[in-house]
């Protein structure tokens, strides 16, 4: 698990450093042909990592009720961000994963409710949440990358 919690945080400092060098108007800017922005694929990341690692193993999220209603799948960007929102996701890139690698070292997660994704793949414990995760971080970082090139975002 140990090499997947580093891949993890490698994908969230490609993150963090999109976050940090795209002008905000540009983070919210749906490009035409796009149905979310690079802001709203950003703090889906961390709403959804919560999501599948923490609930679905019958735990309190770390990320406020407000993120999770706002980002969650199916939800549709406004436009709109409020600053402490966009600290809340920021601050959350890594301690989010960092919590998530403590809590499962230190075995936190004792059972979990498995799902199948809409992908089809079916999730039965908190091992394969967190392998599933990182695959749709990539997803999402894909995303993001087509995004900004579209918008030309700098780099």
């Amino acid at each position: 698990m140990e090499s997947t919690f580093d891949i993890t945080l490698k994908n969230r400092e490609v993150l963090y450093r999109i976050l940090t060098a795209t002008p905000k108007e540009q983070l919210l800017a749906i490009p035409k042909g796009y149905r979310n922005s690079i802001w709203w694929n950003m703090a889906h990341v961390v709403v959804t990592q919560q999501l599948l690692v923490y609930k679905n193993s019958g735990l309190s999220m770390h990320v406020s009720t407000e993120l999770v209603d706002k980002f969650r799948k199916g939800t549709v960007p406004d436009g709109l961000s409020r600053d402490e929102e966009m600290e809340e996701v920021k601050a959350n890139l890594f301690r989010s994963v960092d919590r998530m690698r403590e809590d499962y070292q230190g075995g936190l997660f004792k059972t979990y409710n498995g799902f199948t994704t809409s992908l089809g793949v079916a999730i039965k414990n908190v091992e394969e949440a967190i392998a599933f995760n990182l695959f749709h971080e990539g997803l999402h970082l894909g995303t993001i990358l087509s995004l900004r090139k579209m918008l030309k975002a700098p780099s």
